[in-house]
């Protein structure tokens, strides 16, 4: 049963949320639709997220252990345990094109605003999953980073053990010769549970972007995607001793 407290604070980040993209919503409008206005859209999507979650919502501590250099695109791959990560990861550097499941264009005005400056895929078809690669790979060509989710969704069923990682992100970062910057988002599966209720509870977040994974230093994909797998789950190891078995 969840505390009043916890549901009131629930209620009162619902509304945050609406109210303050239902402001900027035709900000993202014009980047949209103005040519070339995109990446513009996108920096905008940083400030929300940044000022939701600093201001409105909760603190986040993030910690960059290796030097980004600007200008330059990632991929940034992280863990996916709540709905607060696609949100959380506006904190990443730069301009980033987010990959997301081709649901959210189900979701009035988000989904609109995320098709169009986004990626979304439908890993059910081959032929979506191959566009999505495609897209991803002609975004890095134009010099913006990419923002995945490795395990393909939330399938976890015991955070924060993280479930196998897909081939997809590695194998773009082979093809493209792009560093891979793994990122460990620390507790938003305490702060939002996947539950069939969702209760947001006040406490403090942590993101990690961790030291770039170049791939000329791993010998297949296999290898560059079993270091990314264990650098996030040795922090999330770390940074949640009671709940994990290691």
């Amino acid at each position: 049963m969840a505390k009043w407290s916890d549901r009131f604070y629930t209620y009162y980040a619902a509304v945050a949320f609406v109210f303050t993209f239902a402001a900027l919503y035709p900000a993202f409008l014009l980047c949209i639709w103005v040519p070339r206005w995109n990446k513009y859209g996108r920096k905008i999507n940083q400030y929300w997220a940044k000022t939701l979650f600093s201001i409105i919502f909760l603190p986040v501590k993030v910690e960059i252990e290796g030097k980004l250099e600007k200008g330059k695109p990632y991929i940034f791959l992280a863990n996916h345990f709540s709905y607060l990560d696609v949100a959380m990861m506006g904190f990443v550097p730069g301009d980033a094109v987010f990959v997301g499941k081709a649901s959210i264009r189900k979701v009035p005005f988000f989904g609109y605003y995320f098709k169009k400056l986004h990626i979304a895929v439908d890993r059910s078809r081959v032929k979506s999953r191959a566009e999505t690669m495609r897209r991803a790979g002609l975004a890095l060509d134009r010099g913006s980073s990419m923002v995945l989710f490795p395990e393909g969704g939330i399938y976890t069923q015991n955070p924060p053990n993280l479930v196998p990682f897909k081939n997809g992100a590695f194998r773009l970062a082979i093809e493209k010769q792009i560093p891979i910057i793994p990122v460990t988002l620390s507790y938003n599966h305490v702060i939002l549970a996947d539950q069939k209720e969702l209760i947001l509870k006040r406490i403090p977040a942590k993101m990690v972007l961790h030291q770039a994974l170049n791939p000329t230093d791993y010998p297949t994909e296999d290898a560059l995607k079993q270091r990314c797998f264990e650098v996030i789950q040795d922090q999330l190891v770390k940074d949640n001793p009671i709940t994990s078995p290691l």
